[in-house]
């Protein structure tokens, strides 16, 4: 089964016109349209036609962030145009000259993004308006003057976006943030489809790690907003107050999706046939309807209310559980019915999370009141400073970052000699191909060629029926647009729709201002896309290329130690210790992160030639265990910080150590390819023995018909065992990733 291929379409609508790339390629649209419309209208656009490329290239920079980012981000490109333009200016009509200028600005605007996603943007933008202003149809303007139009034009877009922001402060955050929400809701119904009969479990574990990837990313981009604002941290607003508290419980709300992992064939085995499992996926489905809501009404602006009633489906669900328990608990049976009863317990309480959450889409005052921040947020943000140093140690074939801006430099030189051999009418679009195509990631290059491709194919087909069909200027500038919006809006989200669309703005435009020229504009896109398209994917595959292979293992590293820091923070608790929040929310925080970036490795390693991703099975067999191996730990946690206080007993920490000693012979492993003696978690622990103490006892009550009279052997043996359980397979996990690791790197295990 798979989750991704059931889409409600009225909802994925409602999701984009409420979302985040609706408005933003609106946005870069008015930045560009209002000035080229003023300057049509006064019959200047084509002497003038850099002003409304300069809004539009700054526009491109505009990702969201804290405002400062932005504001500096959109000052520094406006400064960085204008001088790259003068300079391209003065060089234009000298071939030698701009070849030398492709090798440093290639080399230099693509090296920066070593400072981040914003500075990368920056630089791209840098690199298209060195290439804007190498056309040879702009030899008789004047160079200042366009360079001062391309200033002008940034400044502008920066106005407007300024604008836009003081009059809507909160909109990037919260849109980002329901976003956010609709991605973990669809996390949630993946969860589901593991009670359903049958499921796919390798199709659903990749569904999961996808969205780990999705939702991480959401969350570091959330912090970076919410923790570096101004407004919102200093500032006691009801709805800065609310966001953050909204911020906080979805975190909280993920770590709990992820404790409800258990061994599901094991569950089928036992459970299948007797509609528990169908009770469980019915309502887990539910919460994950009503978080996609809530996702929505946040995005909007809206209050969310409950379209269903949770209470009463909760209701149903634990009286089915209860109903089932009366007729199968037996002395045999007790450890499955105490699993059934721990995941009936991770549904309650995200039920209870959901009603909160509806609740805080009405910005209610007296529930902000109640916010209080207990973390110290310094630790959660990352501090990125523009030291030369770090620009200087990636001088080196073995950075990737500089081995993408040589594969870069060195398509723009084959690009730019192929333009002057055989001159083309738009040769520059040569190299603009090159430059929005060619990635760090091959993966990402390839996929983006062939989008490039077919979206220039499929635009230039809708641009020239358009043409030859609707004779209206109006409806043509009413379509020319409508495609500028769209183009604009999926950049980002899907390049092939957006390709598409600016090929298809870029010929209307054409035809606008010279209506007898734009055949040869639909020519040349073609050709110059194809010549573009084919420079690219030879100089990503052939020219040092980074695969994903190389950089595994680090990642592999980096997921251990992270999980390994996380599972001592839970563990503490139960050994008497008892690490303060930010302690807590620091390591899940670094163990999500890592485990995310480890997937998204996985992912663009699967696009890659087959012999570029050697023991794919086995890095594939590491990324799943570690996904188990995190929700298992995110489970620890939980009942770290609602029970280790009750259960806390020395007779835990043979069991820590044990676990602590297998994360510790993986990295072993991995680090110096050392073979080491695999051991399993011992039954014969002290806390085992009780765990089997309780276990007697139950039994001995069930056979006595003393089910409902004590409770207390009842509950501590249901809390012990499910804590114990997540130490155990915890265990299992590392002896699994040990196992795995080995086979990596070819050791063989050591015989125990």
């Amino acid at each position: 089964m798979c989750v991704s291929k059931t889409i409600d379409y009225s909802r994925e609508f409602r999701k984009f016109i409420t979302g985040q790339y609706l408005h933003s390629g609106a946005r870069v649209t008015a930045g560009v349209v209002i000035p080229a419309m003023v300057l049509y209208h006064f019959d200047l656009l084509a002497l003038w036609m850099a002003m409304p490329l300069g809004a539009l290239c700054v526009g491109l920079t505009d990702n969201p962030g804290p405002p400062h980012h932005r504001k500096n981000g959109l000052i520094a490109s406006i400064a960085i145009n204008f001088v790259v333009a003068i300079i391209t200016g003065y060089s234009r009509g000298i071939p030698w000259l701009l070849g030398v200028e492709i090798i440093l600005f290639g080399m230099f605007f693509t090296l920066i993004g070593v400072y981040g996603t914003r500075i990368s943007s920056i630089g791209l933008i840098a690199l298209l308006v060195f290439i804007f202003n190498i056309d040879s149809h702009l030899e008789t303007h004047s160079i200042w003057q366009d360079a001062l139009l391309f200033a002008a034009g940034g400044v502008w877009y920066a106005f407007l976006s300024m604008v836009l922001y003081n009059l809507r402060p909160f909109l990037h955050i919260q849109q980002l943030m329901g976003e956010c929400m609709i991605d973990t809701a669809t996390y949630l119904r993946i969860k589901a489809a593991f009670y359903k009969e049958e499921p796919d479990y390798t199709e659903l574990n990749t569904e999961l790690m996808r969205y780990q990837v999705l939702i991480q990313q959401h969350h570091t981009d959330l912090r970076e907003m919410l923790f570096k604002t101004r407004l919102m941290v200093n500032e006691s607003t009801t709805k800065s107050r609310t966001l953050m508290m909204m911020f906080m419980d979805s975190i909280d709300l993920l770590e709990r999706v992820m404790t409800s992992q258990q061994d599901y064939v094991a569950l089928h085995e036992e459970f299948d046939g007797k509609d528990i499992l169908d009770d469980y996926a019915w309502m887990i489905t539910a919460l994950a309807d009503e978080l996609h809501e809530i996702g929505l009404a946040v995005q909007s602006g809206t209050g969310s209310r409950s379209t269903t009633d949770l209470t009463a489906m909760l209701n149903v669900t634990m009286e089915h559980f209860f109903e089932l328990r009366k007729k199968y608990l037996n002395p045999n049976t007790i450890e499955g019915v105490i699993k059934l009863r721990q995941i009936l317990y991770s549904i309650q309480d995200i039920t209870e999370r959901i009603k909160r959450l509806h609740s805080l889409t009405f910005f209610d005052k007296r529930l902000a009141r109640q916010f209080k921040l207990q973390e110290d947020i310094s630790q959660f943000i990352t501090h990125s400073e523009l030291d030369p140093k770090i620009l200087l140690a990636n001088l080196s074939l073995k950075s990737a970052s500089f081995r993408h801006a040589a594969r870069v430099t060195v398509a723009l030189i084959i690009g730019y000699v192929i333009s002057l051999l055989y001159p083309l009418g738009h040769g520059y679009w040569i190299l603009l191909t090159i430059v929005t195509i060619i990635k760090p990631a091959y993966s990402v290059s390839r996929r983006r060629n062939i989008q490039r491709l077919f979206g220039t194919l499929i635009g230039g087909v809708l641009g020239l029926a358009m043409l030859m069909f609707i004779k209206d200027r109006t409806v043509l500038l009413v379509l020319m647009l409508v495609a500028m919006v769209i183009s604009y809006s999926f950049l980002k989200l899907q390049y092939l729709v957006s390709s598409a669309c600016i090929t298809i703005y870029v010929l209307l435009s054409f035809a606008f201002l010279n209506p007898t020229g734009w055949e040869d504009v639909l020519t040349d896109r073609f050709i110059d896309t194809g010549i573009g398209s084919v420079v690219a994917f030879v100089v990503a595959q052939f020219v040092l290329p980074t695969w994903e292979h190389e950089q595994v293992t680090q990642l592999m590293l980096d997921a251990l130690q992270n999980n390994r820091a996380y599972f001592d923070t839970a563990a503490a608790c139960f050994t008497g210790s008892q690490p303060d929040v930010t302690t807590f929310k620091l390591a899940r925080k670094n163990a999500f992160v890592a485990l995310a970036n480890l997937s998204d490795n996985l992912q663009r390693m699967l696009s890659e030639p087959k012999d570029k991703r050697p023991k794919l099975k086995h890095y594939h067999q590491f990324v799943a265990t570690s996904h188990m191996l995190t929700s298992h730990i995110a489970a620890l946690s939980y009942y770290a910080q609602r029970n280790a206080s009750q259960y806390a007993s020395n007779d835990f920490l043979p069991l820590v150590q044990q676990v602590d000693l297998q994360f510790r012979q993986a990295t072993e492993v991995l680090q110096h390819h050392r073979s080491v003696e695999v051991l399993s978690v011992s039954a014969k622990l002290p806390i085992s023995d009780k765990i089997q103490q309780l276990l007697d006892i139950r039994r001995k009550e069930l056979e006595n018909g003393r089910d409902d009279e004590i409770m207390n052997t009842r509950k501590t043996l249901s809390d012990m065992k499910t804590i114990t359980d997540q130490f155990e397979l915890i265990s299992t996990m590392t002896v699994d990733q040990i196992r795995i690791i080995q086979k990596i790197v070819e050791v063989e295990e050591v015989p125990a």
